[in-house]
């Protein structure tokens, strides 16, 4: 057996560091390679015990988490994983993803939730073992630069076509780049399954939004699917499409996690690939495990354009590197807005010419 990672525990409240201590040292894959209450603590630890990895608060007194996590990125890099409380706000915690931290993990609220935590660490330590640290340099976050929405009012129209992303760990960044760079004019819907918890994501919404000339917002249940707008999946719940009397309709339910998460990419991209058929437009990210890669082999059997996220581009090469026998395409995050809106406008046109009895 290899020897066990050491992991760096950051944060002020001694009962909580001692409960994440015992996590790790009931596990075999990583040990506690040093503790610090603070910021400053933490950085001069990143230099004296030059652990693997961090598992980071964000509050803390003197040197706060967002800073510590600053610091280590730019001078001794390494995965970070937060730990935190519900009192940090969703911004402060898409703040630490763009510093370059890996994972996120919420802190025990209640008594008895400790087992649950447990496993999201050890999952979180796994995930954030396996990053590519290339890949988690600083991205600050794009400015607002919504333009004026086309003349037509496109509320009025249900989609006829729709882009399905499934993505994990690094999956916010990943948005960030993709979600922005998509057409005002994009003739689909967009869902999006985005493991991450919950309270967190109405936040990744709001940045992708402000960032968009797309509305994004959480999916509702029982919405319709209109072209030119974002659905992203609510943390801890699973969003699919579906056949409603007047359209295709978002899906929004609890129901048990499938392959241990919820959204999950596979229930989206073969409901997507029920309802949308070859006018079904998939793509997997980067994330840990294998997590829509059946569902991508869904879209590619109606007749629907796939695509994976590349190993070069990825912080994680799991989901895209699963799902890759199933994807026709294979593209840098760079290339895939660009790649994804070509599909859909192909596939649009296509529809379009037909039924005008133009060439088949």
């Amino acid at each position: 057996m290899s020897a066990s990672l050491g992991v760096l525990v950051v944060d002020d409240s001694a009962t909580m560091r001692a409960v994440i201590r015992d996590v790790i040292e009931g596990s075999e894959e990583f040990a506690v390679a040093g503790e610090a209450a603070t910021g400053y603590e933490a950085i001069r630890q990143v230099h004296d015990a030059a652990p693997d990895l961090v598992a980071l608060d964000l509050r803390m007194p003197d040197l706060d988490g967002l800073e510590a996590l600053g610091y280590i990125m730019s001078e001794a890099p390494r995965p970070v994983v937060i730990v935190t409380a519900l009192e940090a706000g969703g911004e402060e915690v898409l703040r630490a993803l763009d510093y370059g931290a890996v994972e996120l993990v919420m802190k025990p609220s209640a008594a008895g939730g400790e087992r649950e935590f447990a496993d999201r660490l050890i999952r979180a330590l796994r995930a954030a073992a396996m990053a590519r640290l290339t890949n988690l340099r600083f991205e600050p976050p794009r400015e607002r630069r919504r333009r004026t929405r086309p003349g037509h009012v496109r509320e009025r129209h249900t989609a006829h076509a729709a882009v399905a992303i499934a993505a994990s760990t690094g999956g916010p960044r990943a948005l960030m780049e993709i979600v922005p760079a998509l057409p005002a004019d994009l003739p689909a819907a967009v869902l999006i399954a985005q493991h991450m918890p919950a309270l967190f994501t109405a936040s990744l919404a709001e940045r992708l939004h402000a960032a968009s000339d797309l509305d994004v917002a959480e999916a509702e249940d029982g919405e319709p699917l209109r072209p030119g707008r974002v659905y992203l999946a609510p943390g801890g719940r699973h969003l699919e499409a579906k056949r409603g009397v007047a359209g295709p309709e978002a899906r929004v339910h609890a129901e048990p996690p499938v392959h241990g998460v919820r959204p999950s990419g596979d229930l989206l991209l073969a409901s997507v690939a029920r309802v949308f058929g070859p006018r079904a437009v998939a793509v997997v990210l980067t994330g840990m495990g294998r997590d829509g890669a059946e569902g991508l082999r869904a879209v590619r059997e109606v007749g629907g354009a796939t695509c994976a996220q590349d190993r070069a581009t990825s912080i994680i090469y799991g989901m895209p590197a699963a799902a890759a026998p199933h994807a026709a395409v294979i593209a840098p995050l760079g290339g895939i807005a660009r790649a994804l809106a070509a599909e859909v406008a192909r596939r649009v046109n296509v529809e379009a010419g037909s039924a005008a009895g133009g060439p088949t």
